[in-house]
């Protein structure tokens, strides 16, 4: 049986994908292996070029939590986005009305950039368990229930995020939202939540990504 939480940590994910399928235009990707959310155009261009440029601001080599031995694995770069600023503000608050998650569950909002040839190879977001770290990240906010991220620009090739326990590949997009529920209905963690930032063929990629966990953080 799931482990009982508090209103708006997620683990349930029937409630928030209810939620998120009330407003227009969502499409929910057809399949009962996971639940899986695109919306185009959820974030006007002025608002993602202002992101890019506080994401260029801070950027710094990208990390993961339990080091595979790969040192490809994930060449992105990432920046934490401060939560003071206007910017995200404005994000948390549409992510807020979008999601209908609490906003105290939520890390802190983050960014990535993808240059050419940089990809993140398949993963889960969530933390495994099993995990030499799992204590280190999961102790007070638990685990990650929900994962909601933004493209903020379209490059010019490549880049897309691949599903492929469902076979779906999602092309960047300025603007467009991309959600998904890392647990299944019964609150177990779901492997079907298996994706990849596909490598960046020319331009450079830019998102957003919002992480949300069983308890608050921090």
């Amino acid at each position: 049986m799931a482990t009982q939480s508090p209103p708006g940590a997620g683990v349930d994910p029937r409630p928030i994908a209810a939620h998120i399928l009330s407003h227009p235009g969502v499409q929910k990707v057809p399949s009962p292996k996971l639940d899986l959310f695109v919306a185009r155009a959820f974030l006007p261009a002025d608002l993602c070029a202002a992101l890019i440029t506080r994401i260029d601001a801070v950027r710094r080599p990208s990390t993961i939590a339990d080091p595979n031995g790969d040192s490809a694995f994930r060449t992105s770069e990432t920046g934490d986005l401060a939560a003071t600023v206007a910017e995200v503000q404005d994000v948390e608050t549409r992510l807020a009305i979008f999601t209908g998650l609490d906003p105290a569950h939520g890390e802190p909002l983050q960014g990535q950039r993808y240059a050419v040839g940089q990809e993140f190879k398949g993963h889960t977001d969530y933390f495994d368990p099993d995990g030499v770290d799992f204590a280190r990240y999961c102790a007070i906010a638990g685990n990650r229930t929900w994962t909601v991220m933004v493209y903020l620009n379209t490059p010019d090739a490549g880049g897309a995020t691949r599903f492929k326990a469902v076979d779906k590949t999602i092309q960047p997009e300025t603007g467009k939202l991309v959600a998904w529920s890392n647990r299944r209905a019964d609150g177990s963690l779901n492997p079907a939540t298996l994706h990849q930032g596909m490598k960046v063929r020319a331009g450079v990629k830019y998102v957003i990504t919002k992480w949300y966990r069983e308890r608050p953080w921090g």
